[in-house]
């Protein structure tokens, strides 16, 4: 059994028009680079995409926004990214806004066969509009349908050619979850090993769960904001 794909462009090419992507990743740490690079290059249309975050201007699922592939996106952050504001704005780009633990649980919830959850997050503000409300023990509570995606693109450390996964520290992030909440799942990993050498008690995302890797081609690793100390 050997899921290894031979580049990113082959992982993605049966992504489709209309495909609903979840895209791993915190800010810039973590993101699957080759694989929205990948995304572009296709060319698919209308996608919807479920992310913490919308990148960057011109950088990680800022890359897709730039390009006019998104249709929707789902997240709990869209700062740091003026053309995603001009979009959302202008109408071209719909947006759906979850707080962060909420849209966590959503995904964790689609790949756990969760239907639905209710959490008093929320409950009283825009944010349950909508949406059902029950009150348990004299609070009110939401309920929040889960997430499932067609794909899921995530970016771990190691892999071994079985599919399982290891993250390095807070590249972990929506990684996790989401390989576990997708059609199928497309690792974007750093090292590739033979099955045998990644530590089971180590492993974060067992085989099961991913259908495709492809070793990364070393894209560098941006930081979202730069600080540096002036000088004396």
């Amino acid at each position: 059994m050997n899921k290894v794909i031979a580049s990113a462009d082959e992982a993605v090419r049966d992504v489709t028009d209309g495909c609903m992507i979840m895209v791993g990743g915190f800010g810039l740490c973590g993101i699957p680079s080759d694989l929205i690079d990948a995304l572009v290059r296709k060319g698919v249309q209308n996608l919807t995409t479920v992310s913490n975050n919308a990148g960057v201007d011109e950088f990680g699922l800022g890359k897709l926004l730039y390009t006019g592939q998104i249709k929707k996106h789902i997240g709990s952050y869209v700062g740091e990214n003026k053309l995603f504001e001009q979009l959302v704005l202008s109408g071209k780009v719909q947006l759906e806004l979850n707080p962060q633990g909420t849209l966590a649980e959503r995904i964790r919830a689609g790949g756990a066969g969760i239907p639905a959850f209710f959490t008093p997050t929320g409950a009283g503000t825009v944010v349950s509009e909508g949406k059902e409300i029950r009150e348990f023990d004299g609070r009110p509570y939401v309920m929040e349908r889960a997430l499932k995606a067609d794909f899921a693109l995530v970016k771990a450390w190691k892999a071994d050619r079985w599919g399982n996964l290891i993250f390095r520290k807070t590249t972990r992030n929506f990684n996790p979850v989401m390989a576990t909440a997708a059609r199928v799942t497309i690792a974007e990993v750093e090292e590739i090993v033979e099955p045998g050498q990644l530590d089971p008690d180590g492993v974060h995302v067992p085989s099961v769960y991913v259908k495709r890797i492809v070793l990364c081609t070393g894209q560098p690793k941006r930081i979202e904001k730069r600080t540096v100390r002036k000088r004396a």
